[in-house]
């Protein structure tokens, strides 16, 4: 029962996220599997699933060019992916309910060197039972979902949270 309280206040939270245009940002913990997350790649190419980084730990953030948080947390998120890449950590972004071309643009512009899978309809994001976009998900090795960042995340707030997954003898880490 507490859980459940303790979601739905989450979940009303975050709803100021990118819909509100608010810079509102809230970390959780969790302990949790990540579901089997998958759809077609936004740049073209072969299907993605979250199944193909089981074994290391995985940042899985939701975005969308519309959203201006999304936009804002961009050059954060690549300073992130590109100085933990040598750490075993990887990014997959989740494109939700957006216009392929403005998501494809926005991925040149801010040079994104991770994969981003379409979710036209939204019902993949809901999978994770997110609240709104921008979030990210960090998960660790094992496949367990160890926080959630709801709203716009920074260099520090990410980094720090990595670390943590990092250090934890739990996360299976490479």
């Amino acid at each position: 029962m507490r859980r459940i309280a303790v979601l739905a206040c989450v979940l009303a939270l975050g709803l100021v996220a990118c819909t509100k245009g608010s810079d509102f940002v809230h970390v959780v913990s969790l302990n949790e599997p990540l579901p089997t997350i998958s759809g077609p790649s936004l740049t073209g190419g072969s299907k993605l699933s979250t199944d193909t980084y089981r074994g290391k730990i995985l940042v899985l953030n939701v975005w969308a060019s519309w959203c201006g948080p999304c936009k804002q947390e961009q050059p954060d998120l690549v300073k992130v992916a590109n100085a933990y890449a040598t750490k075993g950590v990887e990014f997959l972004g989740i494109n939700y309910q957006d216009d392929q071309a403005q998501a494809r643009s926005l991925i040149k512009t801010f040079d994104v060197p991770y994969p981003s899978l379409v979710d036209a309809s939204g019902k993949t994001a809901a999978q994770l039972k997110y609240p709104s976009a921008p979030d990210t998900f960090i998960v660790d090795a094992s496949g367990t979902q160890r926080y959630l960042i709801i709203g716009r995340t920074t260099q520090t707030e990410l980094s720090h949270y990595l670390d943590l997954v990092l250090a934890s003898p739990t996360s299976g880490s490479p």
